[in-house]
């Protein structure tokens, strides 16, 4: 895997800002804002800063333990983030990470291979010029070693071969019918996992 990665700054802001125990819908922080403002936030983006919020959550990591993460998602969007995340938590549904991607510096690939979750990204599409949802704040992505991209040859992260074959269920994977699935699709998000042109099992968005 390439080396991720790490913004000093933005460790220290989440232990200065808030109590990492603390979960709940916040303004983002100050100190957050500066970092995303180098990061994941682009002025040319189509989302102010001001609509977007930190939505800090529990979960359950690969090792059965308890974490706390934050994901910066629309503030429309943060009630259903909020009631999601504390379902896949209350059902232990595993999720190896969240962190938000300006620990990566932005990177998608380096934030994928390194199995992590996260929503906003002022990015394009993967293979289009066009924003992704992510710049919107209108998207997640979970667990993507186990949950790919799939387009023809293409396969997004490079370290998610083994999971190709979606009817051998490991840990950590996305299946149509399950706690992940159904606590997206019930609020009336969309799975990249049913798309028909290409899958994105990681993937789930709504649009406002």
């Amino acid at each position: 895997m390439k080396k991720k990665i790490l913004l000093t700054i933005l460790a220290f802001s989440f232990i200065l800002s808030a109590n990492t125990e603390q979960t709940g819908i916040f303004e983002i922080p100050d100190d957050i804002k500066t970092v995303m403002r180098d990061n994941s936030y682009k002025q040319e983006g189509p989302v102010k800063l001001s609509e977007l919020v930190l939505v800090r959550v529990k979960y359950i990591n690969f090792e059965n333990e308890e974490r706390t993460g934050g994901i910066i998602i629309h503030k429309k969007l943060a009630g259903d983030i909020e009631a999601i995340f504390g379902e896949l938590y209350e059902a232990k549904f595993p999720i190896d990470k969240i962190r938000l991607i300006d620990e990566y510096g932005n990177s998608d690939e380096l934030s994928m291979e390194d199995n992590n979750t996260y929503a906003f990204s002022v990015r394009p599409k993967t293979g289009k010029k066009s924003f992704s949802k992510h710049a919107y704040g209108f998207a997640v992505d979970i667990n993507p070693v186990q949950n790919p991209y799939i387009k023809n040859n293409v396969i997004e992260p490079k370290n998610s071969i083994d999971y190709l074959d979606r009817k051998s269920i490991r840990k950590g994977m996305i299946v149509k019918g399950d706690v992940c699935y159904n606590a997206f699709k019930k609020r009336g998000w969309t799975w990249g996992g049913e798309w028909k042109s290409l899958k994105d099992y990681q993937h789930f968005e709504k649009s406002l």
